[in-house]
This record gives C-alpha cells, structure tokens and sequence, in this order.
C-alpha cells in the first residue's frame, strides 16, 4: 500500500538526498542530519540534542510518521531517539528534527549527511472515549509491570 508524502527541503537541506527505503522490505525510511557541515553536533555520554533534518513533511490525513532509532547506531554507539518513537502529527508543518541522546561510554558525533533515525509513515485509528462505570474484569485484572513473570 503507498501513500503520498509530500516533502519540502529546508534551504539548510538543499544538497542532502530526500527519505528512501534502502530495500524493497524496509519499513522505514533513513533521515538525513542536516547540520552545518562545519558544525558537527557532538554528544557527549548521556547527553541529547536536537538534530535538523532539513525538511518539513506533508502527511496525508488519518497518518503519522513515527521517528524511530536506527539499530546500528543504538547497537554499535549507544545512540539512540529519546521519546522513540517519536510522533509526527498530520497538522504539524515544522521541520523534523531528531531528539538523539547518546547511552553510550563514549562522545558520538553526528555529521552532515549521516543517517541518524528512521521514519515510519502509519496509519492512525481515532478512538471515541466514552465514560463508564467500571471496565470488564480480566484475568489479568491490575496486574501491570512484569505481573506476567519470566517464563
């Protein structure tokens, strides 16, 4: 199933390639760090910063583009999205930009053109909340974090 994605690149984005799917299976799609290429954004152990994209989406009604981490970066750095997945509103014209933090033992650097998150277009179901007395009981009832056990 495609839908459109309108796209408009920032002027501080110009040069850089818009979001693709690097495979045919991919769910995501890479986002570009559009820094100054002479300012680097460098993240020091358990800091997090802002990075620009470059670019402001058009998402069609009934949509939203979650900002999700890239797994080599989590894996091998220990960079990661802070609010992942990070929720991108169909009525939102801003620029995308990505809120990385880095968990790792070491500075990180982002540097222009690095790929640094990724973007999932998904489609969005409206709930209608309607008050009630009590909710249907369940086995489970208010058993929460790790109520279920190991095994």
């Amino acid at each position: 199933m495609t839908h459109v994605l309108r796209v408009q690149r920032l002027a501080h984005g110009a040069d850089l390639p818009l979001p693709r799917y690097e495979t045919a299976g991919a769910a995501g799609m890479d986002l570009i760090a559009a820094n100054p290429a002479d300012a680097p954004v460098e993240l020091a152990p358990m800091e997090r910063k802002l990075v620009p994209t470059g670019l402001v989406i058009q998402l069609e009604q009934g949509f939203e583009a979650q900002v999700r981490p890239r797994s080599g970066l989590a894996f091998k750095h220990g960079v990661t999205v802070l609010n992942a997945p990070g929720t991108i509103d169909a009525d939102y014209r801003g620029e995308v930009q990505v809120l990385l933090v880095n968990l790792g033992a070491e500075p990180f650097t982002v540097t222009r053109g690095m790929r640094i998150a990724q973007m999932i277009v998904a489609p969005v179901t409206m709930a209608e909340v309607v008050e009630v007395v009590a909710v249907e009981p369940t086995v489970r009832a208010a058993g929460g974090f790790g109520s279920t056990g190991l095994n």
